[in-house]
């Protein structure tokens, strides 16, 4: 078993390197506010995770600077997660906000959350 999941992690890397998502493209200024805001995010990961993968596709789509920590190769961030999430379960987003600390855990969840408020606004026609 230990086998075929590293083939198919090694897969799993190949396919995202090869078919990387382009970032979108913001002004100098709205790109830099931006990483401001996710100057407070940290995504804990473990590199091969098909989930872990597709949130940092969505990262990436959304030319989204945040942190991240390999749980699985790291033990500091794999204490951190477990200490502050309270749980070892990847993709993990920990989110702070006004002096609080949130953990959110489930990738579809994740990928909502950084859409929702860093996707750019489409234009809209002018009537």
């Amino acid at each position: 078993m230990r086998i075929v999941r590293a083939i198919l992690g090694a897969l799993i890397l190949f396919f995202d390197w090869v078919f990387t998502p382009r970032g979108i493209k913001r002004d100098a200024g709205v790109q830099e506010k931006v990483n401001q805001q996710t100057s407070d995010l940290a995504l804990y990961h473990y590199k091969a995770c098909p989930f872990c993968v597709k949130v940092r596709r969505s990262m990436k789509r959304n030319s989204l600077d945040i942190q991240t920590h390999d749980a699985k190769r790291s033990d500091k961030s794999r204490d951190e997660l477990m200490q502050g999430g309270g749980k070892l379960k990847v993709p993990c987003l920990r989110i702070e906000e006004k002096g609080e600390v949130r953990w959110m855990y489930e990738s579809k969840e994740i990928i909502n959350y950084l859409e929702s408020r860093f996707a750019p606004v489409p234009a809209t026609a002018a009537a």
